[in-house]
């Protein structure tokens, strides 16, 4: 979850519900920026798969629609969500830079990353799923 920016997420959806994510959505929601299904959500949360598809329809669905402007929009698929969030720039890219004696930049996107220096020597252990 790290490559989302959930505390601005939080705040502006929550600026469009006109009060706070309840803690049911917020793992809803993260459920979904992981790529998670809204049945795989309710299998994990242990709810029943049409009470968690209600739930999204009724109230997630329609908030991440006037937050990005999408309010004519049909939800057709639950990956249009992270989508549209994405597009609308809630995705953090992982960057780095580190100036030495000679300048290094790297630009990286990735969901999780080690990166060392050690003795004018970048290390980069990658994990991509």
């Amino acid at each position: 979850m790290s490559q989302w920016d959930l505390e601005t997420l939080y705040l502006d959806l929550a600026s469009v519900k006109g009060k706070r994510l309840t803690p049911t959505e917020k793992k809803h929601l993260q459920g979904l920026l992981c790529g998670y299904s809204p049945t795989e959500i309710a299998e994990k949360l242990k709810k029943s798969r049409k009470g968690v598809e209600v739930d999204l329809c009724t109230t997630l669905y329609q908030y991440v629609k006037e937050l990005v402007g999408n309010n004519n929009g049909k939800v057709e698929n639950w990956r249009n969500i992270a989508e549209w969030l994405e597009d609308a720039s809630y995705k953090r890219d992982f960057s780095l830079e580190y100036d030495a004696s000679d300048s290094i930049s790297a630009f990286i996107v990735v969901k999780r990353a080690n990166i060392k220096i050690e003795k004018n020597q970048l290390m980069i252990d990658v994990n991509i799923r």
